[in-house]
């Protein structure tokens, strides 16, 4: 770990150690200030004067939130939003200083935030309108009315001040999770997480992230990265080459999650994102059913944090396919980029295809970045052909050992070799490494693509003539 490491690992404790004060701070006004104050001056420590991207790009994406017309505010405040980014990343090219790793992930998420309400207050419009139009006999209306909340009403008027207190909260600040305004406004203003188990869920999540981290420390001192760098690497056998992708995004994987469990411990111990188990809450959005009412009797509930999990490492290791372990993988931000990009994207054919180039631009301009996430939507697409020929009718012990070898495959060309090329960023350490296996990966990807292609066609023809 480097210092720049070490730092933001210290401020994500004292984060976590923050939740049990800041829990008991009466009165909503100065626990919202508290908790925006406490953020800036984390943003601060692992920023420096680099900050003032975060500050600029949450006023401005602010400003287009609030004033631009609620049917054009979700186009606009993505373009500001998504627009800043790239300027952020390529400060270098006008002349100003690359900011420091932690501040691209406060950007990062700071991105997803302001962008989100935009969504939120966009969407909330559309609903009102249309219920409007029922209720005036302008539209005809459905089998049920249009349901709406007192926050569809509450979105429509959100100030700066309540967004930029949104944006800076200190809980998720640094890595997410990414949650809804709506997750933030109840937190103040529900009884909920003075019930939650908040001390038991954050020790159990603080064993996991230890141990993640022990397994990184451990995998990164025996193969580190840099050594599929050197050119000792590349005298080895091309077994031992191809070999080496395993432990290579091992230790990226142990990173993530224990950096995705650590932030999920600071909404723990706080006691964000805990509702109801009545309340439906899934991961992200929140509640899907009815649940202020629960407010009343709040003390005799059980609890979950379903709304801010942010991976699910069990999942995201057994999974059979790659399709599957990406829904389990970064939960939060998957379902912001459905919600907000799959779903509003107008053409079903590629909105897959866009929704992972929208997370590539997300995650950097590094060629990795699109190797990777690109690669894994071309592998998804073969997957989908190979699950249709030989998994979807299968069952039993046959079906069983299909799963197994798309098990096998998805951890060896889903996440590792597509993985490795996320972590080696440049173009040319990609092309060299990835040369010297051969590019067995793409090779098998295309043979498999191919084949499966002809056997699908000679299926379709088999069918349509025993019909």
């Amino acid at each position: 770990m480097n210092f720049d490491d070490i730092i933001y690992v210290l401020c994500l404790l004292s984060c976590v150690g923050a939740g049990k004060y800041v829990k008991n701070i009466e009165g909503e006004s100065q626990r919202k200030l508290i908790c925006t104050l406490f953020g800036l001056v984390v943003a601060f420590i692992v920023s420096g004067w680099h900050i003032l991207h975060c500050i600029i790009s949450a006023f401005l994406g602010a400003l287009a939130v609030v004033y631009v017309h609620p049917s054009k505010t979700h186009l606009i405040t993505f373009v500001i939003m998504f627009a800043y980014l790239a300027f952020f990343r390529l400060a270098h090219v006008f002349g100003f200083t690359n900011p420091p790793g932690p501040t691209n992930m406060i950007q990062m998420v700071l991105t997803l935030k302001v962008s989100g309400v935009a969504f939120e207050k966009a969407s909330s419009w559309k609903k009102l309108k249309q219920r409007e139009q029922e209720l005036s006999g302008n539209k005809p209306a459905e089998k049920e009315l249009v349901e709406i909340s007192d926050y569809d009403v509450e979105l429509q008027s959100i100030d700066i001040i309540g967004i930029f207190q949104y944006s800076f909260n200190y809980i998720g600040v640094l890595t997410g999770p990414y949650y809804r305004y709506r997750t933030y406004r109840d937190y103040f203003e529900t009884p909920f997480k003075d019930y939650a188990p908040c001390v038991e869920t954050t020790v159990e999540n603080l064993k996991f992230a230890a141990i993640y981290s022990v397994i990184y420390a451990t995998v990164d001192y025996i193969w580190p990265l840099s050594y599929a760098l050197s050119p000792e690497f590349y005298e080895r056998s091309f077994i031992y080459r191809f070999w080496y992708i395993w432990p290579a995004f091992l230790i990226f994987r142990m990173r993530i999650y224990a950096g995705l469990c650590l932030s999920e411990c600071v909404c723990n111990m706080a006691g964000f994102g805990a509702y109801p188990e009545e309340s439906d809450a899934t991961n992200g959005e929140g509640p899907r059913k009815q649940y202020l009412h629960l407010k009343r009797d709040a003390d005799k509930r059980s609890y979950n944090f379903n709304t801010i999990v942010n991976i699910r490492v069990k999942e995201v290791e057994k999974c059979f396919t790659l399709r599957e372990g990406m829904k389990h993988w970064n939960v939060c931000v998957q379902y912001w980029l459905a919600v907000n990009i799959y779903r509003q994207f107008p053409s079903k054919k590629y909105r897959t295809a866009v929704t992972l180039l929208c997370s590539a631009y997300w995650h950097g301009f590094r060629p990795g970045h699109y190797f990777c996430l690109l690669g894994a939507a071309s592998y998804v697409t073969v997957e989908d052909i190979w699950q249709k020929l030989v998994a979807k009718e299968a069952t039993g012990l046959k079906r069983l050992i299909i799963d197994y070898m798309f098990w096998f495959a998805k951890s060896c060309i889903g996440y590792n070799y597509l993985g490795t090329a996320f972590m080696l960023v440049s173009f040319s350490n990609i092309w060299n490494f990835y040369s010297s296996i051969y590019h067995v990966g793409y090779i098998a990807w295309f043979l498999m693509l191919a084949s499966g292609l002809v056997l699908t066609k000679r299926k379709t023809t088999i069918s349509v003539k025993n019909k």
